[in-house]
């Protein structure tokens, strides 16, 4: 089970372009505007301008995804959280959400409505929760 990571970005909700260019950050490790740029029009059918692509870039450093580091005129943009990370954050946003209902019969009815394969990850997901807990128990 992959646990929360320490650091979460402000704000979890992205667009279209800004997964993309993130995605591409993550393929990347580190990248340039021009690094992001050319990786989008690789693809001919597209079209996006420079500025734009610093835009977004900018706008997931303001949201927390990414951080800038200037090294003499060139900037360079590195994830803050890894693929996996932002994964079990979003898996996390979203189970809260879903949880956030607050009306147990309309939870359970989700649960009930589940297939047998589904039931069986709840269970494996149950056990890991105990032993999770058990092992917290057992450190202090």
């Amino acid at each position: 089970m992959s646990p929360l990571p320490e650091y979460r970005p402000k704000q979890l909700s992205l667009g279209p372009l800004e997964k993309e260019i993130l995605q591409i950050v993550w393929e990347l490790g580190s990248a340039t505007v021009k690094d992001v740029h050319e990786r989008i029009l690789a693809d001919p059918n597209r079209e996006l301008a420079y500025t734009s692509v610093t835009t977004v870039l900018r706008r997931l450093t303001n949201k927390g995804w990414l951080s800038c580091d200037q090294q003499q005129r060139a900037f360079s943009w590195k994830p803050r959280v890894s693929s996996k990370e932002a994964k079990v954050l979003q898996a996390h946003e979203r189970l809260n959400r879903f949880l956030a209902v607050g009306n147990p019969d309309i939870v359970a009815a989700f649960a009930d409505s589940l297939d047998t394969a589904s039931l069986e990850q709840i269970e494996a997901i149950a056990l890991r929760l105990q032993a999770v807990r058990q092992a917290r128990q057992e450190e202090k």
